[in-house]
């Protein structure tokens, strides 16, 4: 997690997401980075709207606490959203920094 925290801290600052960067940052933690998981880091980071993925994160909570109740209210519809939530589980595993936050 103190990866994610490292990244996140870097995009808020402003300051470009690299491996030093993310090293430093861990280090001034007091934290030893581990050099293959900065590496995964930033190549599952690469091309990702950060600020994007910040508020798909945010909603995902409100929708998945609505789907019990209108599955309750509707039996048939019960069907319908689990196909729809298999559905989100797929692009959310494919979401990069959004999954994360899960």
């Amino acid at each position: 997690m103190e990866y994610i925290y490292a990244a996140l801290l870097l995009h808020k600052s402003g300051k470009g997401l690299t491996e030093e960067n993310v090293k430093a940052v861990l280090q001034s933690a007091g934290i030893t980075s581990d050099d293959s998981r900065v590496k995964a880091l930033i190549a599952a980071l690469d091309g990702v709207d950060i600020e994007e993925a910040i508020s798909k994160a945010a909603a995902a909570p409100v929708a998945v606490a609505a789907a019990p109740a209108a599955a309750a209210a509707a039996p048939a519809a019960a069907a319908a959203e689990e196909k729809e939530e298999k559905k989100e589980e797929e692009e959310s595993g494919m979401a990069g920094l959004g999954a994360l936050f899960g």
